[in-house]
């Protein structure tokens, strides 16, 4: 039990994605870019873009030093669902619209506007870096890409780095920080594009029945 809690923690701070305390802070500076540093944001949005539906393995650190595992499927626009590896009963979706949380051993759900958070800027359709978002750090080393963002309406809302590999690029993790700080990495393994996803992954009910495909 006392490690299932642990697990069930960990998870819980997969929320970050959906939730941020009150917390008031300056808002982050936007970072200075240069025409090259341009060029490659525009072609992260294109390949971002790119990604109609996609599955992958992943591992979640938490902020508390958590690690869990899990599958999860993506369909753009606004369609993401995250399955966690037991011990942890938790599934997480989201329908375009709304994001939901799921404690499958508890039988509770928590519902958030899909909008407040930071995952609304991976799933919008189209993805760009204009003006509604603010690029508040990035930095090419060998073979790796990183780029920071929040919203520029809400800049103390969270923030979503995320990290790609080039040649060819490709996603491989993703942070969001909250308004306190914290912290969840997620890393990705075996990714997979273009299939064929059954709409009802992403609809509310499947949550109770654990479907996936």
């Amino acid at each position: 039990m006392r490690g299932l809690l642990r697990g069930r923690s960990a998870v819980a701070v997969a929320l970050l994605l959906l939730l941020g305390a009150t917390v008031a802070r300056a808002a982050p500076a936007p970072v200075a870019l240069s025409q090259p540093d341009l060029l490659e944001l525009q072609r992260i949005a294109a390949y971002l873009n790119g990604i109609r539906t996609m599955t992958a393995n992943f591992q979640q650190v938490a902020n508390n030093g958590g690690v869990s595992t899990g599958r999860l499927w993506i369909a753009r626009p606004g369609r993401m669902r995250f399955e966690y590896n037991p011990p942890n009963p938790i599934a997480m979706l989201a329908d375009a619209t709304s994001v939901y949380y799921f404690d499958k051993q508890l039988n509770q759900t928590s519902k958030y506007d899909l909008r407040s958070t930071p995952a609304w800027f991976f799933l919008r359709d189209p993805i760009s870096f204009g003006p509604d978002v603010t690029v508040t750090a990035f930095s090419r080393e060998t073979n790796l890409v990183r780029a920071t963002v929040v919203e520029t309406a809400q800049p103390d809302a969270g923030s979503l780095t995320l990290m790609f590999t080039e040649n060819p690029l490709a996603l491989r993790q993703w942070t969001v920080v909250d308004q306190q700080g914290k912290t969840t990495t997620v890393s990705l393994s075996n990714l997979q594009f273009g299939m064929a996803l059954d709409p009802g992954l992403f609809q509310y009910p499947s949550l109770f029945t654990g479907a996936t495909r």
